[in-house]
C-alpha cells in the first residue's frame, strides 16, 4: 500500500538590507564645523589684546547696555583702523590714505572741535603704526631679539618715546665714556630705517645714574650725558637717518632718573629717542625762538635811546629815518666780543 509523503516546498525570499540613509554625513559635517569654530575661537583668544578681551567679556555680560564698540557690524563708526599687518609703506605709497577733511564735511558738517581733532587722530594713527612696526622688528630681527628687554617704548605727551636702557652686564657705553659698545651701535643702526619712515622730528636725550663722575675735574655727568646723546645722533646719521629731522640733542645727567628709588640702578643710564608730534615740535621751536624774537617786539616809540658814545659810531641799519625822528639821536647798538670792529672795547670794572 502506497503511503506517499507530502512534499513540502520552502520558498525563501531574499531581500536586500534596508538603506540607512545619509544622516551620519550630516552629523559628521556638524562635528567638523564645530571643531573649526572651536579652533577659530582659540586662535582669536590667543592673538587678541587684553583690552579687546575685556570688551568681549563686557559684551557677553550685558549685550543690551554694552557701549564699548560700534553698533553696526560693518560701519566702524568713524575713521577706519588698519589691521596690524598693514605697514607704513602703504601709507607712503598712497594705497592707504584717509579721505580729505573736505570730503567728510560735504554730507554732514561736524562741530569745529571735531574738525580740529582730525589731524591729531591721523598723527596718532601714524605713530601707532610706527610702534607696531618697531615691535614687529624687535620680534623678528635677531640683532634686536637678544636685547628686547633693554628697549622700552611708550606714548607720551610729546609723542612716541623709545628708551634704550643699560643692563647690569650689558652697558651701552664704555664706563665713564661716550664711546658706544658694538651691540648698542647695531641696535641704533637697525632701528634707524624704521624710525625714518615717519617724516617727523626726533629728540635725542642722554641720561646717567647718580654716581658722580670723578675722572676729570672739569667734566661731569652733564657733559657725559650730552656727549652720549650726540654719539647716538652720529650713529643714526651713519645709518642714513635724515639730519634735518633731528631737532634736539640734550643731556639730562641724573636730573630725570628712571628709577628714582634707586639712583644707582643701571636702568637710569639710558638714551631716549622721542618721535615728536607736531604740537610738541611747535612748542619746542617756540621756546627756542622766544629769546630771539623778544627784542624785536619793542617799537621805536617805546624804546628809550641811550646817548651815543663819541668813540662808537651808530650802526647804519638801526638809524631811524630822518622824517620820522628828526631830532632823536640814533640808539647805540649793543657790542660783543665777536664784532669785527677796529675800535677797542672799554671794559669798566
Amino acid at each position: 500500500m502506497d503511503n506517499p509523503q507530502p512534499i513540502i516546498v520552502k520558498r525563501i525570499s531574499r531581500k536586500a538590507d534596508a538603506h540607512h540613509g545619509g544622516s551620519w554625513k550630516i552629523a559628521f559635517a556638524d562635528f567638523a564645523i564645530a571643531m573649526m569654530a572651536f579652533f577659530l575661537v582659540m586662535w582669536l583668544v590667543t592673538v587678541a589684546t587684553p583690552e579687546q578681551l575685556k570688551m568681549v567679556s563686557a559684551y557677553f555680560k550685558d549685550p543690551i547696555n554694552f557701549d564699548g564698540g560700534s553698533p553696526h557690524p560693518i560701519d566702524l563708526g568713524g575713521l577706519p583702523t588698519p589691521a596690524p599687518q598693514r605697514t607704513l609703506n602703504e601709507l607712503e605709497s598712497g594705497r592707504e590714505q584717509l579721505p580729505e577733511p573736505q570730503e567728510q564735511l560735504e554730507p554732514m558738517v561736524p562741530a569745529q572741535p571735531e574738525v580740529d581733532e582730525l589731524p591729531d587722530k591721523m598723527e596718532l594713527r601714524e605713530l601707532d603704526l610706527l610702534l607696531q612696526e618697531l615691535q614687529n622688528k624687535i620680534d623678528t630681527e635677531p640683532v634686536l631679539q637678544r636685547f628686547r628687554d633693554q628697549i622700552l617704548m611708550e606714548f607720551t605727551l610729546e609723542g612716541l618715546r623709545i628708551q634704550i636702557v643699560d643692563a647690569e652686564n650689558r652697558p651701552m657705553f664704555a664706563s665713564g665714556s661716550p664711546e658706544l659698545q658694538p651691540y648698542f651701535e647695531e641696535i641704533l643702526l637697525t632701528l634707524a630705517d624704521t624710525i625714518a619712515k615717519v617724516p617727523k622730528s626726533i629728540s635725542i636725550s642722554g641720561h646717567t645714574d647718580a654716581m658722580p663722575y670723578t675722572g676729570r675735574r672739569d667734566y661731569g655727568n652733564w657733559e657725559l650725558s650730552t656727549q652720549r646723546a650726540n654719539a647716538a645722533r652720529r650713529t643714526l646719521l651713519v645709518a642714513g637717518y635724515p639730519e634735518q629731522q633731528i631737532a634736539r640733542v640734550v643731556g639730562y645727567a641724573d636730573s630725570a632718573l628712571f628709577d628714582a628709588d634707586n639712583p644707582l640702578n643701571p636702568i637710569n643710564r639710558r638714551i631716549d629717542i622721542v618721535v615728536m608730534n607736531k604740537r610738541a615740535e611747535q612748542d619746542m621751536r617756540r621756546q627756542a625762538g622766544a629769546e630771539r624774537t623778544a627784542p624785536t617786539e619793542q617799537t621805536p616809540e617805546a624804546a628809550v635811546p641811550e646817548e651815543a658814545s663819541p668813540s662808537d659810531p651808530p650802526a647804519p641799519d638801526l638809524v631811524p629815518p630822518a622824517e620820522e625822528l628828526p631830532d632823536t639821536p640814533a640808539p647805540e647798538r649793543p657790542r660783543n666780543l665777536f664784532d669785527d670792529d677796529s675800535q677797542p672795547l672799554e671794559l669798566s670794572l
